[in-house]
Parts: structure tokens; sequence; C-alpha cells
């Protein structure tokens, strides 16, 4: 907008101007001649006038002067035919000063005086010739002198004279004055005309200044641009439309060894010994120039300078040039050797991790196939050593004495432990081959399920409580429910000898928007330099007979929630107790996020 309305003054300038400059002075000029013209046509006017005016007195006096040489008998034909000059001409003479003074009422008066006045002398000319034609001579002479008595003319022919004179003087003292204000319009004109040009000049002498300036600035601008374009170390060069080399920066010229003082004017394929010989691609590189297409990562292998064989990605556009309208190609290229070997590595990395990902799934079928085989296998020899050890009892009956009821008891106690590891096993192998069913839970609830459950276990245990209010997360419901179950019950198990203990439930939102839960109490805690051993299948920190447990329930929370996407960890301190943390994704809500994944 500034630009826009900069630009509208100037245009308004630049009409000014040539108003000042070109219709004012003409102006001027032309009142001048217009006023010059005006008064030479009224002093033709005027002279035409008194011309005719006084031709008219003339041409009736010589017919009087003819009629007198008639009378003393001196006259010819000539003298004749000077008798009737006035009778014929005078009528066509008067006319013609009657359109002439016809803006002027005075003079046609005049005029009229002046019409009656010459046709009564030229009356008496006619009658003086017809007396004389009779033979009264003396009548003649009367008639003529009559004229002279009867009309005289020459003081009214002097009137309409003067009268002109005075109205020729008149009007040009009008016309000087109207000269004087032309040249006065002038003179102001001349000295408007010498402002603008102090004007214009030190307006040009600014805009030069500036322009100077700016072509200065855009001169460093070019050369700046040309010092970072050699800088970069990506290869880049400018072709005209015949792809020859305009400007290639150091590394084009490195890579492609060229040689600084005979890099220009180089057609492309010539370039690199037959590195830019590639149809496909001096066929694109014609169309980007023609059609105004783009190249955008175009592979190539290449030999260069060095004669190394590398990968390289080509890219160039069309750009116009500022100095004229031809079209010129700018061309990168981008050396991605070292990325088409990583990526060749990768993928033999990748093929070999697929054919190892492969065997560690076929063991995992394996072992959970072993496992949950195992598992059931060895139910039916526990329930044999306990039946047997049953029977064993009762078929003994008050024989057994102290130490066989206690070898007893150890095999009874020993095959109910071996059933219900074996049970912890079958439920850890169906944690990792079961389908999740993702829908909306409420963990909220399921916290406070487990807190009912694990205060039913342990009556007359005080407890204080803090849950936090906690959000619904997507996830398996049965699944999410052993985790809260595991960690609760931990709680109330490690603080069990604790008068009151203190159990907390609390989360958060970490930095990616995940939900971070925490299970904190109070309680006997562990050393952390065992925390690796934690989460393991059957790995315990404490001792069973202070603690109960298989120690696989960690274990199985550690499956649950990679199976979610999340994650676990524990911070404790020896008989300080300990705080549980883990993670679940915040998934989406919708219904669609409710359906089964293997």
């Amino acid at each position: 907008m500034k630009v826009h309305g900069l630009l509208s003054w100037r245009v308004a300038g630049l009409l000014v101007a040539m108003v000042v400059i070109v219709a004012l002075p003409y102006v001027a000029t032309r009142m001048m001649v217009d006023e010059t013209q005006q008064a030479s046509l009224w002093l033709n006017h005027a002279s035409t006038i008194k011309a005719l005016t006084y031709r008219i007195g003339y041409l009736v006096r010589d017919s009087e002067a003819a009629t007198y040489r008639i009378l003393a008998h001196d006259g010819d034909a000539a003298t004749e035919r000077r008798t009737l000059r006035a009778k014929q001409e005078v009528p066509a003479m008067l006319s013609q000063l009657r359109g002439l003074t016809r803006d002027n009422p005075d003079q046609q008066a005049r005029l009229g005086s002046l019409e009656s006045i010459t046709s009564g002398r030229i009356v008496l000319v006619d009658q003086a010739l017809v007396r004389l034609r009779q033979g009264d001579a003396a009548g003649a002479r009367q008639s003529l002198r009559d004229t002279d008595d009867l009309f005289r003319m020459y003081g009214l022919i002097d009137g309409i004279a003067q009268a002109e004179d005075r109205l020729l003087h008149a009007r040009s003292l009008e016309a000087q004055q109207r000269v004087r204000h032309s040249q006065v319009v002038l003179g102001l004109t001349v000295l408007a005309q010498l402002i603008l040009l102090i004007v214009v000049v030190t307006s040009s002498e600014r805009q030069i200044g500036k322009r100077q300036l700016a072509e200065t600035r855009e001169g460093r601008a070019v050369l700046r641009a040309q010092m970072i374009v050699q800088a970069v170390r990506e290869p880049i060069a400018l072709f005209d439309e015949q792809l020859r080399s305009l400007l290639v920066n150091a590394a084009f010229s490195e890579m492609y060894g060229l040689d600084p003082k005979h890099q220009h004017a180089l057609p492309l394929p010539q370039i690199g010994d037959g590195a830019w010989s590639d149809g496909a691609l001096l066929q694109r590189l014609n169309d980007v120039l023609l059609r105004n297409r783009e190249l955008w990562d175009y592979e190539l292998v290449q030999r260069t300078a060095d004669g190394v064989e590398r990968h390289v990605v080509v890219n160039a556009r069309r750009i116009q040039q500022q100095d004229s309208d031809a079209q010129t190609l700018l061309l990168t290229v981008s050396d991605v050797t070292a990325r088409a070997l990583a990526e060749h590595r990768v993928s033999e990395l990748n093929h070999q991790l697929e054919g190892k990902v492969a065997q560690i799934s076929d063991v995992n079928r394996e072992l959970e196939a072993f496992s949950y085989s195992v598992s059931h296998d060895l139910r039916a020899p526990l329930r044999h050593i306990a039946g047997f050890a049953g029977k064993l009892r009762q078929h003994l009956g008050e024989r057994v004495d102290d130490t066989g009821n206690h070898y007893l008891d150890v095999i009874g106690s020993s095959a109910q432990r071996m059933a219900q590891l074996i049970e912890d096993l079958l439920v850890f192998s169906r944690l990792g081959r079961g389908a999740l069913r993702l829908q909306p839970v409420d963990m909220q609830s399921l916290a406070e399920e487990a807190r009912v459950l694990c205060e039913a276990e342990v009556p007359g245990r005080r407890i204080a409580w803090t849950i936090a209010p906690l959000p619904i997360v997507v996830g398996d419901e049965n699944m999410l429910r052993t985790v809260w179950q595991n960690l609760i019950g931990n709680a109330v198990k490690y603080t069990g000898r604790r008068e009151i203990a203190h159990i907390a439930v609390d989360v958060r939102r970490d930095r990616n928007g995940d939900y971070e839960f925490t299970v904190s109490d109070d309680g006997a805690g562990f050393d952390m330099q065992y925390a690796d051993k934690l989460f393991g299948v059957f790995q315990r920190l404490h001792r069973a007979t202070d603690f109960p447990g298989n120690g696989i329930g960690l274990a199985n929370v550690r499956r649950i929630l990679a199976r979610h996407g999340g994650r676990v960890w524990a911070e404790a301190e020896p008989d300080r107790g300990a705080r549980f943390h883990f993670s679940l994704p915040a998934r989406d809500l919708s219904p669609a996020s409710s359906g089964g994944i293997a």
C-alpha cells in the first residue's frame, strides 16, 4: 500500500509538471498570439472601413468633376464613364461598410447619413447630365453647385474615419492590456518552470543517489550471494537454455574436475567425463527449461573426477534472469553415497534381523508351548503326591509320630506351593498369548475395587488410603485389573509391619501426554541395586517367611503394560517404602479404538 501511494504521488507530480512545463506556456503564448492576430484584424478592419469611406467620397467627387469637364466641353467617352462610376460602385461599397460595422450602432447611423448624402449627390449629378443633354447648361451648373450646398459629405466622411480611429485606439489599449497579462502569466510560468526544474534536478540527484546506493547494495548482495554459493559444500551450477554452464561453485568444480579458468560455456554432457551423459536425465532437464517443470530427488550413479562411483540426488528448477528474458537452469547435486551404503547396510541388517526375529518367535512359541505343556503335565504328579500323602496320613493313623507328621506337612505344603506356582505360570503364559480387548476403562473403579479386595484379605489392619481422581484410559479391562490388584496388593503386603500403613495412588501427564500412575507406600521398601531383578519371573527381594508370595506378580504387570505400549519402574529405600510407577499411552476414546488387537 505504501509503494502504491508513492507511485500515485509520483504520477500526480508528473502530470502537474507536464501542465506547468507544456500547458501553461502554450496557453500564455496562445493568448499573446491571439491578441496580436486580433489587433491585426482590428487594424485591417479600421483601415478597410476608412479606405472604403474615402473611396466613396473620391468616386462621388470624381463623378462631379467629370460632369464639370463635360459642361466645359472638355470631355470624351472616358469622362462620360467617370460620371457613372459613383452611381455604379458606391451602393456596393456602402453595403460592404454596413456589413463591416454591423456591431457598431453609431457607425451604422453615420453610414445611413452618408448613404443619403451620396445618393442625393448622385441624383444631382444625374440631373445635371440630363439638363446638359437638354441644352440647359446653366441648370446643369446649378445642380452641380447644389451638391455642395445641399449635401455636405466630407465632414461626415471624416467623422466616420475618426470614429474608427478612436475605436481602433481603444481596442489597441485593450489588446496591450491583455498582452501584458499574458506576459505576466508567461513570466510566472517561466518562474514556475525554473522552480520545477530545480525540484526535478534535486529529485533526480536524490533518485540517482538512491539508485547508486541500491546498485551498490545490490552489488554487495550479489557478491555475498556468490561467496555463499562458493562456500556451500553442496555442488551448485547454473546453465543457460542450451545447457551451457554459466556459474558453478567450488564444490561442483571439485566434484567433476573442472578447471576454474575454463569452466564457463561448457555443455553439460561434456562435464565430468560423461557423468552427465544420461539421456533420461538430460531429457528431464530440458523439460524443466521448456515446460517450467521441477526435478526433485532424481537419483543416479555417477563416476566423478576422483574415479569413484557416487550415488547422487539431482534437483533442478527454472529461474528467470534479472537482466534478460532468457531462462536459466539451477542445478543442485547431493552426494548420498554414504546414505546409500548405510541404507544397503540397514537393509542387510533388517534382513538378518527378520531372520533373528523369526527364530526368536519360533523359540518363544516353543517356550510358551513348553511352559503350557509342562504346567499342565506337572499338575497330575502333584495331585498324586498330595493325594497319596493324605492317604498315607490316614493309613498310619495314630502310629505317625511327630517326625512323620512334620514330613507329611512339608510334603503337602510343598505340593500346594508347587500347584500355585504352576497356576501362576499358566497365567503368565496366557498374558503373553491372549488378544487385547481394548475398550474405555475407568481406572478409578479398578483402583477402588483392588483396595476393597485387599482390605478384605487383611481384616483388622489400619490403612490410611489416599486415592486421587483417576482418568478413563483405553485398554484391556481384565489385564489392567490384574495390574492394580498386584501393585495395591504388594503395597498392602509390604506395609504389614506398620501400625498404621499409608498407601497413596496418584496420576499425572508426562511431557509426551501419556498417563503416569503411581502407587506409593511406607512399607519395607528394597535396595535399588537389586531393582533389575524386581520384574523377573519368580524373583524375590525378601524372604518368603517375611512376606508371602511367588515372585511372579510384578512380571505379569510388566508384560501387561508392555502389551499396552506402556512401561513400569520402581523407586524405593529399605524400610522407607516404595513407589511403583507405570505409564499408559493417552489413546483416543472414540469407538474405533475399542477393537481387539492380537
